[in-house]
């Protein structure tokens, strides 16, 4: 085993040893600093960013060819064919869930224990970023972003129509429909499939992007987080798989978003309009408009403007809340949050043990519903994973953990408790919106939202408002999630080819209305194929993810550095009391490599797992000395930022 610099503790008398023994220790010491990588032993490293790094961002033209061919292959076939989609997808989707469920499933329960058991382990002091890095928005300014990424499209489709639903035909052996414990039972449902577990599938990948990012300094790929298990170049063709299938998990995930927002808009226009048209006519119309809308914002760089009403709508978001809260069953819904909480932590257990071998009806659930949800989740993971990893730099692991855990998810679980408590209170007194008390005399789940918002005051005003809002939603998340797309396929870029970002809008408003023709009168029937289908690839690579990050968190300078110290004292403290009995000091002291009592004689401070990943390139990877005293590379004077700059600002909500 190598031996670092003189840091070992060892409380020795003076004069301990031979002067020439000592002048050999000495000598020894110094070749082997001189071999660390920049004369820093790794346990010192502060870390690397990746905006100090030497990079040559371009378009990876494979990458965009491939996956923009498959895309537009698959676009053609299912406008052309959208019978033969639905066959296809629907015998894919069985075998799926019949055969690799428990994937998703295993992921939705173990993400968060590895999650919670990193943040409160030594890991969790790691921060993501530089040693004393400061983060880089306040803890409130963070926070509200956080919040920001939970609201969504998603919300208001399914706020109302899921736990309703949940309340009239139950998980199978859950409870009785419609009764008392259906209330809570019904919101708890869907409170974990949008809450804790929902944010663990982003969180995960979070972590990863800004701990590779922002601590170990490479690019921010999908790829890059893989590369302590399978080595490689971001070209070669195992990282364009990777990218590349994070690409195409993404454009579907964030599609399926576009095409319920379409539905629920062009449902609206028609309440407020009172045309009829059949079929989903509207809502490809609406695809069309709204895509071009975006198209203007990606090509014409609007990004600021679209933030600020990306915040606008936040408030709007909230307001729309608060307006269920007021006008709706107050004293209902205050009643109800503590059960809905309490219920949603006790059955977690128990929903999440559910799974394909308990029957046909449970299969029909699972497949609708909760295993549908954590594919969902995988699929947009890359795409928010990489706007908290944004939002978080310069937090430390526990911070981060708990914050992307518990912030959105709290919001997300009060926010269903409004929209669904109501929509269920109203059931129980007026019976309109199920006429016969069941599940299958609901409205269709585009309509429930405007259904229930039609028995309760100023529904007039506010059901355009609504029309509004999920309209800006479908703007910047199409917009948030091209740009996101378009870096994946631009080596990380941050600030990526804006022809590029547009291409990506286009596939994605493609995939949207090849999901409503694939569903036709059952729309949510094409989505649910096709995301789980599309998603099983990734989910793999999450779960390589985890192991990847593991890995690196073990050799991260921080984690050497506790080591370190616990080797330290640990020896120091034993030696001491064997030889000066209670009353002694610790010294810092050169020790023999061999002794027993050297801090570092159990660890290879010079091997390439702890050393190579510090190393500095030029954009052609070929080494260059770089000085970590003065933050500059040796003989140029500058700090090595990329020519294309500072990375954007992040969107506001890239929410579902």
């Amino acid at each position: 085993m190598s031996t670092p610099p003189p840091s070992s503790s060892e409380s020795t008398s003076p004069g301990s040893g031979s002067t020439r023994a000592q002048g050999q220790t000495r000598l020894r010491r110094f070749i082997r600093e001189v071999n660390y990588p920049h004369d820093i032993h790794p346990a010192l490293v502060p870390g690397v960013s990746i905006e100090d790094q030497k990079v040559r961002y371009r378009i990876d033209v494979p990458i965009v060819a491939v996956v923009g061919l498959l895309i537009i292959g698959f676009v053609i076939w299912g406008v052309t064919q959208p019978d033969t989609v639905l066959e296809v997808s629907s015998a894919a989707l069985t075998w799926v869930m019949t055969n690799l469920g428990w994937i998703f499933t295993s992921m939705a329960a173990g993400l968060i224990v590895l999650l919670l058991i990193l943040a409160f382990s030594r890991y969790g002091r790691i921060p993501l970023g530089l040693d004393d890095e400061k983060p880089e928005y306040s803890t409130a300014s963070w926070a509200a972003m956080l919040f920001a990424a939970g609201i969504g499209i998603g919300i208001i489709f399914f706020g109302p129509f899921e736990p309703l639903t949940y309340y009239l035909s139950p998980r199978p052996g859950a409870y009785e429909p419609a009764s008392m414990e259906a209330i809570t039972g019904a919101m708890a449902q869907a409170a974990m499939h949008w809450g804790f577990n929902a944010w663990a599938f982003y969180a995960i990948v979070g972590l990863a992007v800004a701990y590779v990012s922002y601590r170990r300094g490479r690019v921010p790929l999908m790829s890059s987080i893989l590369a302590p298990l399978f080595g490689g170049k971001s070209t070669s063709l195992g990282a364009r798989t990777i990218d590349g299938l994070a690409i195409i998990a993404t454009l579907f995930g964030t599609a399926s978003s576009l095409g319920i927002g379409a539905l629920q808009i062009g449902r609206g226009v028609e309440i407020v309009s009172g045309w009829t048209p059949t079929g989903n006519t509207v809502a490809i119309v609406i695809i069309v408009v709204l895509t071009i809308g975006t198209i203007i914002s990606a090509v014409s760089g609007v990004a600021k403007g679209i933030r600020k009403l990306s915040n606008i709508n936040m408030v709007l978001s909230v307001g729309l809340a608060v307006f269920f809260f007021v006008v709706g069953p107050t004293a209902f819904l205050m009643n109800v949050v503590p059960g809905v909480i309490m219920d949603y932590v006790s059955s977690m257990p128990e929903m999440l043990s559910a799974n394909m071998a308990q029957g046909e009806e449970m299969q029909a659930f699972l497949s609708s519903w909760t295993t549908f949800y954590w594919a969902w989740w995988v699929s947009w993971a890359p795409f928010v994973g990489v706007f908290v990893a944004k939002i978080s730099r310069g937090r430390t692991i526990k911070q981060f953990v708990l914050g992307v855990l518990f912030i959105p998810s709290t919001i997300i679980i009060l926010a269903f408790t409004m929209l669904g408590g109501t929509a269920i209170w109203l059931q129980q007194q007026t019976g309109q919106l199920a006429p016969d008390g069941t599940a299958n005399s609901l409205p269709a789940p585009a309509e429930i939202f405007y259904a229930v918002l039609d028995l309760l005051p100023g529904a007039n005003i506010i059901a355009p408002l609504v029309i509004g809002i999920l309209a800006i939603f479908f703007i910047t998340t199409a917009d948030s999630a091209s740009l996101v797309n378009s870096q994946l396929s631009q080596g990380g870029n941050p600030n990526p080819n804006r022809l590029v970002t547009a291409f990506w809008a286009i596939c994605m408003a493609g995939i949207a209305v090849v999901m409503l023709l694939t569903g036709g009168d059952s729309s949510l029937q094409g989505l649910q194929n096709l995301i789980t289908v599309t998603a099983l690839p990734f989910a793999v690579i999450i779960l390589l993810m985890c192991i990847a990050l593991v890995k690196e968190l073990r050799n991260d300078p921080l984690a050497i550095r506790d080591q370190y110290e616990k080797w330290a004292l640990e020896k120091a403290v034993k030696r001491g009391v064997a030889q000066e009995g209670d009353n002694f000091a610790l010294a810092i002291v050169p020790t023999h490599e061999n002794s027993e009592f050297a801090t570092g004689a159990d660890f290879d401070s010079t091997a390439e797992e702890v050393t190579e990943w510090y190393t500095r390139t030029d954009e052609d990877g070929n080494p260059v000395e770089y000085d970590y005293a003065t933050g500059e590379y040796v003989g140029e004077g500058h700090t090595g930022l990329p020519d294309d700059g500072p990375s954007p600002e992040p969107d506001a909500s890239p929410r579902a």
